[in-house]
């Protein structure tokens, strides 16, 4: 079953990647990418509390899915990551306002360097964080599944939100942790550097690696590219060009266990 759902609707794009083993987690997923959908507007930049409100709405959301058993309340929970187009109000002018839940992630792309924006919400991240484990060592941690905030766990979620200037050219990687777990940064950032005949694109690519890696989880990936003027863009040899309006989206969400000729599932 594919517990991933995503909404490439510009200029929201968001990834939700449901809780294994938990109750209904393609209906979490999915029902975030609903409330965001029903929340913010597309085609226009939205206001930073109306990003915040889909998140919380999604939560209120997920949490009535939770169901009552013979064993205790089974919880619907998932994770999401994303990125808006907002007006930061007071002349600052609009920005990509970047969020995550859990440990799908949003990553940027100058053309040079990949960053990873959002920090995961999971155990191993911790024991990165406070020095007891080595980041080349998370991986492979037993508790590497286990994540530490979720849409749906508790009455309140809390996301962490990060403001970008949105200004000349910039790309953005949204994906679940079926492409981070199978994909390393360095071979992120080489299918990010070449062009694709994919019929998905980037994205495409992106989530063809993490199948061709063993594809322990659904993969879902979004790829980003936005021009919005300004000076980010003037250095040529910082970002790689394309032609087409942009922004747009590249986006794939496909189930564990699929190949090449496997259809897809988009959300």
């Amino acid at each position: 079953m594919n517990e991933d759902a995503l909404l490439a609707h510009a200029p929201v794009y968001v990834v939700a990647d449901g809780m294994g083993g938990h109750a209904r987690g393609d209906a979490a997923s999915r029902a975030v990418v609903d409330t965001f959908r029903r929340h913010l507007d597309t085609g226009a930049p939205s206001r930073p509390e109306q990003v915040l409100d889909a998140i919380h709405s999604s939560n209120e959301v997920v949490r009535s899915l939770s169901t009552e058993g013979d064993e205790g309340t089974a919880v619907a929970g998932t994770t999401v990551a994303g990125i808006a187009l907002v007006d930061a109000g007071d002349g600052r002018g609009v920005h990509w306002m970047v969020f995550n839940v859990g440990d799908s992630r949003v990553y940027l792309w100058d053309g040079r360097r990949l960053e990873q924006v959002t920090v995961d919400h999971s155990a191993v991240q911790e024991m990165v964080d406070a020095g007891l484990l080595h980041a080349d060592d998370a991986e492979r941690h037993p508790d590497r599944n286990v994540i530490t905030r979720a849409v749906g766990a508790d009455d309140v979620v809390e996301p962490d939100v990060w403001l970008i200037p949105a200004a000349g050219r910039q790309v953005f990687l949204l994906c679940s942790d079926g492409l981070s777990k199978e994909v390393g940064d360095e071979a992120i950032a080489e299918i990010l550097t070449g062009g694709s005949a994919h019929a998905a694109g980037l994205a495409g690519e992106l989530v063809e690696a993490a199948l061709a890696a063993g594809a322990r989880d659904n993969v879902t990936a979004v790829v980003v590219e936005s021009d919005l003027g300004g000076d980010a863009a003037d250095d040529d040899e910082a970002t790689r060009d394309r032609d087409d309006a942009l922004p747009r989206a590249a986006e794939q969400t496909w189930p564990r266990g699929v190949g090449d000729q496997g259809g897809g599932l988009p959300a």
